[in-house]
């Protein structure tokens, strides 16, 4: 089982395991979350998508970070995002205030430009951002 946070993730789960922790809302499964249902596997694409989208809304950056970074992976591993509900997502996790946000979404940027060649995220996603905030250490 994949364990970080308090409840693991079994290696066989199923959608049904993960919204059971979404259900919980545990803050350190809310964070790992994402990339489990992207990176090590999805069992339906459009669902990973709507939970990354839905925890992209999250108060907690860490959780936004990674549910953004999650629709990278979808667009490297599945080859499709909707493009209506997940541009305006990364879009906007590009200017947000927190660093890790940024940097996470703009690695999920060149993920879809690269694997699904929307022209608005690349080669330099930040270009048309309305307020430009590069990501820092800061």
């Amino acid at each position: 089982a994949y364990t970080r946070g308090p409840m693991p993730i079994p290696d066989a789960w199923t959608m049904a395991d993960i919204d059971r922790l979404l259900a919980r809302g545990d803050l350190a499964d809310l964070i790992e979350v994402p990339i489990a249902i992207t990176n090590l596997g999805t069992p339906d694409a459009h669902w990973s998508e709507s939970v990354c989208l839905t925890l992209a809304e999250h108060e907690h950056p860490d959780v936004r970070a990674n549910a953004v970074l999650g629709l990278g992976h979808l667009a490297r591993v599945a080859g499709s995002l909707s493009r209506s509900r997940s541009l305006p997502v990364i879009s906007r996790a590009l200017i947000d205030p927190h660093p890790g946000v940024r940097a996470h979404a703009l690695s999920a940027a060149e993920d879809v430009y690269q694997f699904l060649g929307w022209p608005e995220l690349g080669p330099d996603p930040l270009a048309g951002a309305s307020t430009p905030c590069r990501a820092t250490n800061s």
